[in-house]
């Protein structure tokens, strides 16, 4: 049947060729001409729901999802559309989907904006979100297709093992259904993992693949305030080089032997867990640690009293998610909060395990050939490039070196101040909440007006990011920067040149340096970007050599870039190779306890 016949069906039709087509892929599979045929169906329904039908590249992304691709997509190439072409084709085959995004509100507004295709095609969508119980989360995964978070994903189904407790297979967990409605197999939130489209795969797959999830229940609370404030002590009187050394690379403090002798004669007037040289010690390097590596308005803010995660990736805050092994405790006397309970480990797993647990995976996003071959090696999924539907307008202005920060920041204000006067928008892109928060001062000394957003103003969102393309419009964000919103231009902004995006620093990952580019010049936009960096930001200072550096200063001075060039590039390499250590690492440990716990018997 052709795409001009389906967009003339009455919608009885529709509903009997959607049935004829669940009979089909159950009998077929999924065959080219089915999914042709669902395909064509789809996006004539969409075009008549949503008043969104697909294009032609967006057919060609629908068919790399469900073929079990990664498909790159430029920025504003339509994801979220795309995604309802293999959703609803597995669920005409009786496949439970998971569309899996990064925040609650992507997942909200995708459901919203989608499910009236769903619903015209006689499918169910749920949604799972933060503070929902569990009679909806269970309600919401027994749909058809269900939007959720990463994380709430994972949790659930960490909830789901422990439910499950020592079951040996699927057979006892059959028999035991057979029970009725009070036993545990009832109780489970899931059906199982049967396909799942990852939205935004390079940041869930990858990116937050270096910390394992942890289910936790309220522990050992032995350690008083006291003694986190004792530990502080002592660790405010070590000297770095001497007694400790601090490898940020790494994320990691070494005590030296005089730094341990120190230890000892600095604590042997203080009792109780003091006088255990091993929990000594383990204090002592909680402490430095708490204090060197873990800094605030960068890796966490305080709010309400409350230390609370930022995710480094995405810019937006955790609020239930603490640090293990007592460090968070000691984050929270460090800043004079409230004392958090202690948390015991009930269940763990990674995002690499927990994804390759599923029958079907799929995944779509801006920038995934830079990670094409860690992809496939973790998760076996290929890279499918997608092209754009229109061509792209976006034009990159030439990267501007500076020996100092201040001499980058004082460019920044001058660069936006001639745009501003031109009409045109600008989004700043900021590694952290403080360097946001002084940029903002910054512009707000020169007279410029401008809206932040970072982990303060995550609730506001989708206003600011919606607000970006206005005339003259300046936006000052961290890496959060509306990833999966687009941001629509005036007409006059159009005809001006477009949104102007200025980065302000490299980012461990060159994807997110493109993800932050990819703001502007979307479906066929104008737009511009430009990078302004400085010989002492963060990336260099942590990677590089202080020769390097020497040797960088003085070429810049000189009129020399090309060996400063050399040393960002060479930054940004050490710190994906260091990233893609620790994930392997995180990887490498799960599959060996996954073997210790089944040899054991024990919950994973």
């Amino acid at each position: 049947m052709s795409a001009s016949q389906y967009a003339t069906m009455p919608d009885t039709a529709i509903s009997s060729r959607v049935q004829t087509l669940r009979e089909a892929f159950v009998r077929q599979g999924f065959s080219d001409p089915l999914v042709a045929e669902s395909f064509a169906l789809v996006r004539e329904v969409a075009g008549l729901t949503v008043g969104m039908r697909h294009f032609d590249v967006q057919l060609l992304g629908g068919y790399a999802l469900l073929r079990g691709h990664v498909a790159e997509m430029q920025t504003g190439e339509g994801k979220t559309l795309t995604s309802t072409l293999p959703a609803c084709t597995a669920a005409f085959a009786g496949i439970p989907v998971h569309i899996v995004t990064v925040n609650d509100y992507l997942a909200r507004r995708d459901a919203e904006t989608m499910g009236p295709v769903f619903g015209a095609l006689g499918l169910s969508v749920g949604v799972i979100v933060h503070g929902l119980t569990l009679e909806e989360r269970r309600a919401a995964y027994a749909c058809d297709v269900t939007y959720c978070t990463n994380k709430e994903l994972v949790f659930d189904y960490l909830k789901d093992r422990l439910t499950l407790g020592r079951m040996p297979n699927s057979l006892y967990v059959q028999l035991e259904r057979l029970s009725g409605e009070s036993s545990r197999p009832h109780q489970l939130l899931l059906r199982g993992l049967h396909y799942a489209i990852v939205d935004e795969a390079d940041s869930v797959l990858v990116d937050e693949a270096r910390t394992p999830l942890v289910i936790a229940g309220r522990g050992n609370t032995d350690y008083e305030r006291h003694v986190y404030e004792q530990a502080l002590s002592v660790a405010r009187r070590l000297k770095q080089g001497s007694d400790f050394r601090l490898h940020v690379r790494e994320r990691h403090i070494r005590l030296t032997e005089e730094g341990l002798a120190r230890v000892s004669e600095l604590t042997r007037s203080l009792d109780g867990v003091w006088q255990g040289r091993g929990r000594r010690e383990d204090l002592v390097r909680h402490a430095l640690t708490a204090l060197h590596l873990f800094i605030r308005d960068k890796h966490y803010v305080v709010q309400d009293a409350k230390v609370q995660i930022v995710d480094e990736y995405t810019g937006r805050l955790m609020p239930d998610r603490s640090w293990e092994r007592g460090l968070h405790q000691m984050i929270d006397a460090k800043e004079e909060c409230p004392l958090s309970d202690r948390q015991e480990t009930l269940a763990r797993i990674s995002y690499q395990r927990f994804f390759r647990r599923y029958l079907r995976l799929a995944g779509m996003t801006g920038t995934a050939r830079e990670i094409a071959g860690e992809l496939w090696s973790v998760y076996r999924l290929s890279v499918v490039s997608i092209p754009t539907n229109r061509p792209l307008r976006r034009r990159r202005r030439p990267l501007r070196l500076h020996r100092t920060s201040t001499d980058r920041w004082n460019d920044l204000v001058r660069s936006v101040q001639v745009l501003h006067q031109e009409g045109r928008p600008v989004l700043i892109g900021t590694r952290s909440v403080a360097a946001s928060e002084h940029c903002s001062r910054l512009l707000s000394e020169a007279g410029l007006p401008h809206r932040v957003l970072n982990a303060r103003q995550d609730k506001e969102e989708a206003d600011i990011i919606a607000r970006a393309g206005e005339n003259g419009q300046i936006t000052v964000a961290t890496n959060m920067a509306g990833r999966g919103t687009d941001i629509h231009l005036d007409p006059t902004v159009a005809a001006r040149g477009g949104l102007h995006v200025i980065a302000t620093e490299r980012h461990d990952a060159g994807r997110i340096d493109r993800q932050l580019f990819g703001r502007c010049g979307r479906q066929g936009d104008p737009g511009s970007y430009q990078a302004l960096l400085s010989l002492e930001d963060e990336l260099v200072t942590a990677h590089v050599s202080r020769l390097w550096w020497l040797l960088a200063s003085v070429a810049l001075s000189l009129g020399m870039r090309w060996p400063a060039l050399i040393m960002f590039w060479w930054a940004q390499r050490s710190a994906e190779r260091i990233h893609t250590r620790m994930r392997t690492a995180v990887m490498r440990i799960d599959d060996q306890l996954d073997s210790t716990l089944a040899f054991a018997g024990r919950l994973e």
